[in-house]
């Protein structure tokens, strides 16, 4: 029963994982595919933007660049189109409605242009082309960049919530699995041992060496003091008694130092907020942690996934950063500083699996959605 449950576990964790996969590479191909279609439509854009100026420039045709003009507005407007219709993230929708207004407008400017041409007033048209066109064209393709990048934060929001679920059914199958060999180890028998005759015996009796502990009481050892640390821990009152929850969870992990960092509202960078191992001025002279910073906590933060780093010979100690993940994403990072080469132990790292995930619960908070910003609000 115990080995069906274990494997029963396992298969419907890989199976989520498949599934997420999938959603994952879903979401991947669907990005690409944007990405390339913003590309083309600011290409589009800045041709358009220059064709109008040769309307008016020495040496060209006014007739090819007009009807060239109305052929890439009406490209522009169709990769518009089809952008918006795309499934895009709310923000992301209403920059591309912002930039097919804009060359909208760009129509009608054109026009005007192309009316002052046709009387002889190539001063006028060529003062319209270069205060209202050509930053009409401009604005357009910004309002796409603005796109982009909001479907870049859609996706990497996205790819954190299914990076936690898959964490979290990795770890429940890891947990049933570990479960079950635990119970299934066979436990040591006491030997028989016969009474001495203390009739005939006149030796001393010998004193018997305790007991060793075998892997098994070890490892229930740990998990005993795991959950009742995870118990404490959902029910910290203050940041003292957090701090003292902390040593013991660096006493568990052979930590010689843990932080814990947490990003800010506007998810930019991380702030080590509390520490064990370090002193009150070592935690306040820490930096904040840039989100695309070359570090393992900036990378954690970025992917939701563990780092490693393992320790050199003669050289800095190994650490563990564990992500701190929320229903909205990754909020967090805790970080412990590992002694002795342990950072590589599976032990150590579920540990810190199970530290943070219950650190998750008590500093993740609910936030509103941020209002998208127009060209005009910089």
């Amino acid at each position: 029963m115990l080995g069906a449950t274990a494997l029963a576990a396992v298969g419907a964790a890989t199976y989520l994982l498949f599934r997420s996969e999938q959603q994952l590479a879903t979401l991947k191909s669907t990005l690409r595919t944007f990405d390339l279609r913003v590309r083309e439509a600011q290409d589009t854009l800045a041709e358009l933007r220059l064709g109008q100026q040769a309307y008016v420039a020495e040496g060209q045709g006014g007739d090819f660049w007009m009807a060239k003009v109305a052929s890439l507005h009406r490209s522009a407007t169709t990769t518009l189109t089809t952008l918006r219709q795309s499934p895009v993230s709310p923000a992301a929708g209403t920059a591309l409605d912002e930039a097919i207004a804009t060359v909208g407008e760009f129509a009608n400017i054109d026009k005007r242009t192309t009316d002052y041409i046709a009387g002889g007033q190539r001063l006028m048209a060529a003062d319209i082309i270069f205060t209202e066109g050509g930053p009409s064209a401009a604005t357009a393709a910004r309002y796409v960049e603005t796109a982009r990048q909001a479907e870049h934060q859609a996706f990497d929001l996205a790819e954190a919530s299914l990076r936690k679920d898959e964490a979290i059914a990795a770890g429940s199958a890891v947990g049933v699995a570990l479960l079950a060999v635990l119970l299934l180890l066979p436990r040591p028998r006491m030997a028989a041992v016969e009474p001495a005759d203390t009739r005939l015996s006149i030796a001393p009796t010998a004193v018997l060496a305790p007991p060793q502990p075998t892997p098994a009481n070890r490892h229930a050892t740990v998990l005993k003091a795991a959950a009742s640390l995870a118990t404490d821990l959902g029910r910290v009152r203050d940041a003292q008694e957090m701090s003292r929850l902390l040593g013991r969870a660096a006493t568990l992990m052979d930590a010689s130092g843990i932080v814990i960092l947490l990003g800010d509202t506007t998810a930019a960078s991380l702030q080590p907020v509390l520490a064990h191992g370090y002193s009150a001025e070592a935690l306040a002279r820490m930096p904040r942690v840039p989100r695309s910073a070359d570090n393992a906590a900036a990378a954690a933060y970025r992917t939701g996934k563990m780092k490693i780093v393992l320790a050199r010979p003669g050289g800095a100690a190994g650490a563990v950063v564990e992500p701190i993940l929320a229903a909205e994403g990754c909020v967090g990072a805790l970080s412990a500083e590992i002694q002795g080469g342990g950072e590589a132990s599976e032990s150590v790292q579920a540990l810190a699996t199970i530290f943070a995930a219950q650190l998750a619960t008590m500093v993740a908070e609910p936030q509103a959605p941020a209002e998208p910003r127009t060209a005009a609000q910089g």
